[in-house]
């Protein structure tokens, strides 16, 4: 199987849920929620993908070459390249179910674990998407990143016990769901979360910790503060507010705010190496990718999503060779223009 192979079989399973774009830019799907789309008007997924394509990338191939190295080393363990998959649920809800929620997981939790990287996996209304990843991630050693909803801390601590009997590496809370519109539909009670509920979640274990949908400086601090191992800055996809700005933008501000007192991940847009280089010049650690890691696992199960995160390796380590740094710690702000 190839990439294109998946990119095929992708189309004929995601009908019409999804049409596998040439460019997955939110533009044809915007406003489907339930669906693959950005929220309203689908500006804040729009705006992700257009701000990466106005950051510019400095050529420069007179430097002593000593290869290029990729990886990058988190939660104690060490990694191929730096970016994972990002946490989707709702295979039914979302697309039209012509893979289970228990396959979806199967194929980007094993697919990314043998391309060297890892997979965040969802949780969501139906308490399975989160109790059916469980298995999995204890299988594969506890190489993935479960994420919970952020319920009332009762019901979340109860989720961190699970995860630990799990093994997993990490844990991440997706705080920016709290405005969902399907768990609205659902009816089921989440919120916002104030400073001393994160700081219960991130004392109540020794597994770091991720707040995810962090989008401002005020927030990484108090993020921080809580206790978190690190932040994923992320709008939710655009899903969750309509002109919310473009996550890569947000980077340098808040990494200028926290130092590397927290890891900073982001989403939002990111298709391809160049677009990961980018990210960590403006500021991050790492990266996650959603929509386009769903259309792998549908096109191609594990070994999909094996193939997508190979190719997006090799591009970013094509734009290093070509702007002269030989390791991530060399992505820095100057390779960059905006």
């Amino acid at each position: 199987m190839n990439y294109n192979e998946v990119l095929q079989n992708a189309k004929e399973k995601m009908a019409p849920n999804c049409r596998v774009c040439k460019e997955c830019n939110g533009i044809v799907c915007k406003g489907e929620i339930p669906g693959t789309g950005g929220k309203g008007n689908g500006n804040a997924f729009k705006i992700c993908v257009d701000f990466l394509s106005s950051v510019k990338i400095k050529l420069d191939t007179i430097y002593q070459n000593e290869g290029q190295d990729t990886s990058i080393s988190l939660f104690g363990k060490d990694f191929k390249y730096p970016f994972f998959v990002a946490p989707i649920g709702g295979m039914n809800l979302n697309y039209n179910g012509a893979i289970t929620e228990s396959e979806y997981i199967d194929a980007v939790v094993n697919g990314s674990l043998k391309a060297g990287t890892a997979a965040f996996t969802g949780d969501g209304a139906n308490d399975s998407f989160f109790l059916d990843s469980l298995p999995y991630i204890k299988a594969a050693n506890g190489v993935a990143v479960p994420t919970i909803k952020p319920w009332k801390n009762d019901k979340a601590l109860e989720k961190i016990k699970m995860l630990e009997e799990a093994g997993a590496m990490a844990f991440a809370m997706d705080i920016d769901s709290a405005g969902l519109v399907n768990l609205a539909l659902a009816g089921k009670p989440v919120s916002a979360k104030s400073v001393e509920e994160l700081s219960e979640l991130a004392s109540s274990t020794k597994v770091p910790f991720i707040v995810k949908g962090v989008m401002t400086k005020e927030g990484a601090l108090k993020a921080l503060e809580a206790g978190a191992y690190g932040i994923v800055v992320s709008s939710h996809g655009g899903r969750v507010l309509q002109d919310a700005p473009a996550t890569c933008a947000m980077l340098s501000e808040i990494r200028e705010a926290v130092g590397d007192k927290l890891k900073i991940f982001v989403d939002g847009g990111i298709r391809s190496g160049a677009d990961v280089f980018k990210a960590i010049a403006l500021g991050a650690d790492a990266v996650l990718i959603g929509r386009t890691y769903v259309i792998a696992a549908f096109g191609g199960g594990a070994e999909g999503v094996e193939l997508y995160t190979e190719k997006i390796g090799a591009e970013l380590r094509d734009v290093m060779i070509m702007s002269g740094c030989k390791s991530l710690s060399d992505i820095t702000r100057d390779k960059i223009i905006l």
